[in-house]
């Protein structure tokens, strides 16, 4: 049976290295897939994994309809047996309940990828419905690791090497970035509750204060 499934997990954890090896599966047993993102890395229309791997992609942008797309795309005479979705975070509530609608009403399998929560550590809207309607919800067991060596649980968003708790919830960038540019990093729930990113534990292991002496 088809079936709406989310497949979550924190930044680096290999979403849309899944993502593109379903889609490798399918297709070499001759099947069809529609792919879809949204504010992929490599730039619009475009899915691609941190190793290197990138495939064309269909850009839903704010007001893409995917129901309607799939029914055009079918009526014209196109064949899907199944529909990938990357970045689903950042899709609108409205979208995810079209995609469970290509599910029960068009009978495809819908396989969704996305992070939970943004760098508050707050839930995306997108996320949010996904776990709300999905059939299924997977957490990815490829475990992203914070600076300290512990499984990374949390996005951070920083601004060269300091982390930031304020601004718009979508900001497009990435774990590789210049030191001067916005960027994400995954970090524990300690230490992103600490606030204390990879750049600032190296900066407090090269200070001069020295440790707290009690006396005897």
């Amino acid at each position: 049976m088809p079936e709406l499934v989310f497949f979550s997990g924190t930044m680096d954890c290999g979403k849309s290295t899944l993502a593109l090896q379903i889609e490798h599966n399918r297709s070499a047993r001759g099947l069809k897939g529609m792919i879809f993102t949204r504010d992929d890395r490599a730039g619009e229309g475009k899915l691609s994994s941190r190793l290197g791997l990138v495939t064309d992609a269909i850009e839903a942008a704010d007001g893409f309809d995917f129901y309607a797309h799939l029914v055009d795309h079918l009526s014209r005479g196109g064949s899907a047996d199944y529909v990938i979705v990357d970045e689903a975070q950042f899709l609108a509530p409205a979208q995810i309940d079209q995609l469970a609608r290509v599910v029960d009403d068009l009978g495809l399998g819908v396989f969704a990828f996305g992070i939970t929560t943004d760098f508050r550590s707050k839930l995306f809207p997108g996320s949010q419905r996904l776990v709300e309607l999905a059939d299924r919800v997977e957490v990815l067991q490829v475990e992203a690791l914070c600076w300290c060596g512990a499984r990374a649980t949390h996005n951070a968003r920083t601004v060269g090497g300091v982390m930031v708790v304020e601004g718009a919830q979508v900001v497009v960038g990435d774990v590789n970035h210049a030191a001067d540019e916005v960027g994400y990093e995954v970090l524990c729930r300690r230490h992103h509750r600490k606030r204390m990113t990879s750049a600032s534990s190296h900066a407090a292991a090269l200070s001069p204060d020295v440790l707290p002496v009690t006396s005897g």
